[in-house]
């Protein structure tokens, strides 16, 4: 498969987040041309570029920019979620250490496209060297003229503020994340009202992540319609596919949207050797998981959706047959109880039954009826729950149950999984 880069066409390069070294290749020229047309112009070209958040949700960029209200009277803001935190997620750690002033650049031309002079990057705070990084970017931009007053002689004023986070996954909730802004608790809020009108400190406000704002110059550059050559019609553009687990070669691999993980396989050296692929994530550990029968399964927003899960985050975790689906439910379950923030009681109270269950299963004490329960819990949890999170937490469980069933029943009837029989129960953090 021949691919040209382009959000990691600088990756490899000598120091490409120097702020010299990212001008000699294109950087912030999408920004000048910006700037010669009408924040409006920006929207539009953006929004018909069919750009889709690379977070999670993969709502569409150029309408989320469009909900921001004009002529308010309020001060706009635009915000990044660089948090990060969900298991088997790694791309915009790299990015960002790699090619900071692409999430940069990105990000004034939002701030001029929804009238914002305010910008805010929040980082989960483990990542100290991408914080570092992010913000020697902010200061050579800012020293260059692209950040600062009259940005560029437009007569206009952007600045961004790197904000480092506490550690909290729930933070990758947007109003979690702006709460946390605000130096609240980190717990996400009630919507309607939606972020574009009440947002932070209570004014109209983008939330979007750094692998979407990195597209943004690009596809300023090249116009919509080249971005739209690239991946299917639904989800057009490239996208950072980051695989981890049993794969030969693990790390992040740039492909058109709609490329599948046969494909993605192939660039990775293939699953380790020896070993065949048992089950795998398209989007992280929130998304249902795959079985082999998905290999062939276009990785963009409406291919993987049919199939039954979530792009999510391009996040691909491999797992070969020596890997336990019991066990794997069971870890992610346990992260999921660990980081609910407690504020629903589906989430709070459902996490904690199903962490409980799933430990039975894998340690042995569990019952046929324990299967049953999860799919209970599940129902109850899904679309229930305050945020996304809780059910985000009940896609591996149901997914498992379905495509795996046998080998929960099995670990049932062994009274455990072999290695993790008769080991400790005790739930971390029980209540």
């Amino acid at each position: 498969m021949g691919l040209t880069p382009v959000l990691t066409k600088r990756f490899g390069t000598n120091q490409p987040w120097r702020i010299d070294n990212y001008e000699a290749l294109d950087g912030y020229a999408g920004l000048r041309k910006a700037l010669t047309m009408t924040p409006d112009e920006v929207i539009s070209v953006v929004k018909e570029s069919t750009l889709r958040g690379r977070g999670g949700a993969g709502f569409p960029t150029g309408m989320k920019w469009q909900f921001i209200p004009q002529n308010d009277g309020k001060p706009h803001y635009v915000v990044v979620n660089a948090d990060e935190g969900e298991p088997g997620t790694c791309r915009d750690l790299p990015l960002m250490m790699n090619d900071p002033h692409s999430a940069l650049e990105g990000i004034i031309i939002a701030c001029y496209a929804v009238r914002a002079q305010s910008a805010f990057v929040y980082i989960r705070g483990e990542a100290i060297h991408a914080i570092r990084r992010m913000a020697q970017a902010v200061d050579e931009a800012r020293a260059k003229g692209y950040l600062g007053k009259n940005v560029l002689g437009s007569g206009l004023d952007f600045d961004i503020v790197i904000h480092s986070g506490a550690g909290a996954y729930i933070c990758g909730e947007e109003t979690a994340l702006l709460d946390s802004l605000e130096g609240k608790r980190g717990q996400p809020r009630l919507k309607p009202p939606f972020p574009a009108t009440n947002g932070l400190y209570d004014a109209p406000t983008v939330v979007n992540n750094v692998g979407t704002l990195a597209c943004v110059p690009y596809i300023l550059l090249g116009g919509s319609g080249w971005w739209k050559k690239m991946g299917p019609e639904g989800s057009p553009g490239t996208c950072i596919y980051s695989l981890s687990g049993r794969v030969t070669n693990p790390g992040q691999y740039e492909a058109p949207m709609g490329t599948t993980l046969r494909e993605l396989l192939e660039m990775a050296g293939g699953v380790r050797e020896g070993h065949e692929l048992k089950f795998w994530t398209p989007g992280g550990s929130s998304t249902p998981m795959f079985g082999v029968e998905h290999l062939d399964v276009a990785l963009d927003f409406d291919s993987v959706a049919k199939a039954g899960s979530m792009n999510g985050t391009s996040a691909v975790m491999i797992f070969d047959e020596s890997d336990s689906v019991p066990v794997a439910v069971m870890k992610w379950t346990e992260f999921y109880h660990h980081e609910s923030c407690g504020k629903c009681t589906p989430c709070r109270e459902g996490n904690y039954w199903m962490a409980q269950a799933l430990r039975r299963v894998v340690y042995g004490g569990a019952t046929m009826e324990d299967l049953d329960t999860l799919i209970d819990v599940c129902d109850n949890v899904l679309g229930r729950s305050f945020c996304a999170l809780g059910d985000g937490a009940t896609s591996s469980i149901t997914s498992g149950l379905t495509l795996f069933r046998s080998e929960f029943e099995d670990a049932v009837a062994n009274g455990g999984v072999p290695g993790y029989a008769g080991r400790a129960r005790t739930l971390v953090g029980a209540h």
